[in-house]
């Protein structure tokens, strides 16, 4: 290990590392987000060819919403990714509150499988729910790929709820309780207000991973049930041009907007 030479300054090695540190940070920041940036410039491009600039132009965004093939990719994403959000903010809930709330048997293993989803690999659930579909003889379409959504969704909203619940002042039950409300009432006019930010950052969060899924999708989806990832890895077989730029540009922007309207619900403090 280095030592400080006795006349150096104590704040002069310190001054220099913290530069470096800087330094080292918006490189790597650089690396992250400066293609994410060039192509959002880029589809603003007139000309069709990726990486020579010809002038700003709104053309291949006009060009996305005059394509019906990506109007139904658009359409069947919003639906999948609303259905599987929906069941999966209702079921996320019902198993946070009771995993928090509640000791029983297994309890450890029950929490251990929740969040299997978010540890293995997207390819190996991928693999996993087409043999279940398969071998239960079930058509592959938008069903089976709301169905394997739900899936990894469960544990994510279930991960935002009950990090709200940590938080949760259980004495204001107690107290509605003591003003003679029963357990339901008691839920429906404290606990449900008190989480609904957690939920609807869950369900948010849930909408935004849908919406943005491929392999899962890739795998599990069937004809007919192209989604908008799938339209956008189809588009890209024939080269890069301005106008998946473009469809990929909108698709950062919502994901943005979701993933923070997300994270600013699920971070507020209860009461």
């Amino acid at each position: 290990m280095s030592r400080r030479s006795p006349g150096t300054p104590p704040s002069v090695q310190p001054l220099g590392r913290s530069r470096w540190l800087t330094v080292h940070g918006v490189m790597t920041y650089l690396f992250l987000y400066l293609p994410i940036v060039i192509l959002v410039i880029f589809s603003f491009n007139v000309s069709r060819y990726v990486g020579v600039w010809r002038g700003f132009t709104l053309q291949w965004y006009r060009a996305l919403f005059a394509n019906e093939a990506i109007g139904a990719a658009l359409r069947n994403s919003l639906i999948v990714a609303a259905a599987s959000a929906f069941i999966a903010t209702v079921l996320g809930t019902m198993v946070a509150i009771g995993l928090e709330r509640y000791r029983f048997r297994l309890r450890a293993f029950v929490d251990a499988l929740l969040y299997l989803p978010i540890i293995i690999p997207d390819i190996a659930m991928a693999v996993m729910l087409l043999l279940f579909f398969v071998l239960s003889r079930i058509s592959l379409g938008l069903w089976t790929i709301i169905i394997a959504h739900v899936a990894f969704n469960i544990s994510y909203v279930a991960l935002v709820v009950r990090a709200r619940l940590a938080y949760f002042d259980v004495s204001l039950e107690e107290a509605a309780q003591d003003l003679y409300a029963d357990e339901w009432q008691t839920f429906r006019r404290v606990t449900l207000p008190l989480l609904m930010p957690g939920i609807i950052g869950g369900a948010l969060l849930a909408f935004t991973l849908s919406l943005d899924d491929f392999v899962i999708t890739f795998f599990v989806a069937g004809p007919g049930a192209t989604t908008l990832p799938l339209r956008v890895y189809s588009m890209i077989k024939l080269g890069v041009t301005p106008e998946i730029n473009a469809l990929s540009a909108l698709m950062l922007v919502i994901s943005i907007v979701l993933v923070l309207a997300s994270t600013l619900l699920a971070e507020r403090r209860v009461g």
